[in-house]
């Protein structure tokens, strides 16, 4: 494909990878800074990546890639900034709705198990896929959703039942 060929797929595609992006990052800022860099990247090696089996999927990987290099130049590292606390009031403006809840948790996380959540239950990605995306094995992309997701209980404070 042709640089035609890449405006037209970035056309369509670019409010997946800005969603995605932002699931993994956890921020709007961050999310077009990470989908931005992707797609300036990719664009002169659009003609190579055009041919691979699931060009989606390389351009998520260059936003996950994206993401990293910018957390590391800015020598931030990541930290919760607030503690998410469910309490059962009756009130339910004080109250955080689960949907924001489970966002802060998530954006808690290592970076590795935010993504494999993102790539496990919002992309719909098998362990495999998620494996080569983050170039581990699959067993540890298993670890890396099981971890995400125990400490999402134990924050959320919801008993697994099936232990």
């Amino acid at each position: 494909m042709t640089g035609d060929g890449f405006d037209a797929w970035a056309s369509a595609r670019v409010p997946v990878l800005l969603r995605f992006a932002y699931v993994v990052t956890g921020s709007q800022a961050e999310a077009e800074d990470a989908v931005q860099a992707a797609l300036e990247r990719a664009l002169p090696r659009w003609g190579r990546i055009s041919r691979t089996e699931d060009p989606d999927a390389y351009v998520r990987r260059m936003i996950v890639n994206a993401h990293i290099s910018m957390w590391r130049r800015s020598g931030r590292h990541e930290s919760p900034v607030e503690l998410v606390i469910l309490t059962d009031e009756a009130d339910p403006a004080d109250r955080v709705t689960t949907a924001e809840a489970v966002r802060r948790v998530c954006a808690g996380l290592p970076r590795r198990q935010r993504v494999a959540v993102a790539l496990r239950f919002y992309e719909d990605r098998d362990y495999g896929e998620i494996a080569s995306l983050l170039g581990c094995s699959e067993a540890t992309a298993r670890s890396y959703v099981h971890r995400a997701l125990q400490a999402l209980r134990r924050e959320l404070g919801e008993e697994r039942s099936d232990a």
